[in-house]
């Protein structure tokens, strides 16, 4: 004799497919978002050290006071840079959490059979 009944069992089926959809579509949303946030920052990461070499170039050329600000908006723009990354990076953390909840709520289902 099983633990639940019918109706039961119905029930944790029905709940059961809702959030495989709902995770489904979740999972699908995060990996869009990490592959066009990837790719972004992929297109654009060179221009940071691009800048930084240019900004070395002329430095010397420029009076101290505007070398001064051009160096400040240089290490300003290195810390976009690395937030860019960490972005990234913290979208493919929510991605990969994502996915072992999803495993997990699977497995949770699985058991209650």
């Amino acid at each position: 004799m099983g633990l639940f009944g019918g109706k039961t069992k119905r029930l944790i089926e029905k709940f059961r497919k809702n959030s495989v959809d709902y995770s489904n579509d979740l999972n699908k949303e995060i990996e869009e978002q990490l592959d066009e946030l990837k790719s972004d920052y992929e297109a654009h990461s060179d221009v940071i050290p691009e800048f930084l070499e240019f900004v070395e170039n002329i430095k010397t050329k420029l009076a101290k006071n505007e070398a001064d600000k051009l160096e400040e908006f240089s290490s300003r723009l290195a810390k976009v840079g690395r937030s860019a990354k960490k972005g990234v990076q913290a979208m493919w953390e929510l991605s990969y959490s994502q996915r072992k909840r999803t495993a997990e709520n699977l497995l949770e289902y699985e058991q209650l059979d």
